[in-house]
């Protein structure tokens, strides 16, 4: 599981670095179009289109490894309070709500972009497709999804621990305790 988990997250930090080329390069794009402006009277061409798609594609790309260090947001606050069984089978519950909205929306992305490609459609001043640059959105948005179901494979062991424990102990424990369990074991490891 874990060499998944790593693999997992060795792609999203790929993508992450991927969508970081993007900004550069959308940087230098706006600085040459700048000078170009100034200098010569002569912007780039299409620098709009440009600039549109770079933006899509470090968002497409970023997000994964978002979700990989826990950057979105979270209801942490709520959750830490909470008895641990009841705290893991809300984290499921999210979990698999996320799932499968992402999965519908990388199924729509990869259908949206096979109707692109079908007609043709193109950026309007520079004249490039645009739906491989919807797929390569769809596979960022894919790697969300592994993302996603790899934490909730954890979720699901995790809340089988505490379901297991709680019926044998009969505590009480919170998140915080857990976690603190968990880094002190890990530790002796």
């Amino acid at each position: 599981m874990k060499s998944l988990d790593g693999l997992i997250e060795n792609l999203s930090r790929v993508m992450d670095r991927l969508a970081g080329l993007c900004i550069v390069l959308m940087m230098l794009l706006i600085v040459s179009n700048i000078i170009l402006r100034a200098v010569f009277k002569q912007p780039l061409v299409g620098a709009v289109d440009y600039v549109n798609i770079l933006i899509a594609l470090t968002i497409g790309l970023s997000i994964a490894y978002c979700a990989v260090q826990d950057g979105h947001i979270a209801i942490g606050f709520i959750m830490d309070k909470m008895p641990a069984p009841a705290a893991a089978v809300i984290e499921i519950i999210i979990n698999l709500i996320a799932l499968v909205f992402w999965g519908f929306v990388t199924w729509y992305m990869i259908g949206f972009a096979q109707s692109m490609n079908a007609n043709g459609l193109v950026a309007s001043t520079s004249q490039i497709p645009l739906s491989p640059v919807v797929y390569v959105i769809a596979l960022g948005l894919m790697a969300i999804c592994l993302v996603l179901l790899s934490r909730l494979a954890q979720c699901i062991y995790e809340g089988y621990v505490l379901w297991v424990r709680a019926a044998d102990d009969e505590d009480n424990i919170t998140v915080i305790e857990f976690i603190d369990e968990q880094t002190a074991m890990r530790e002796v490891v």
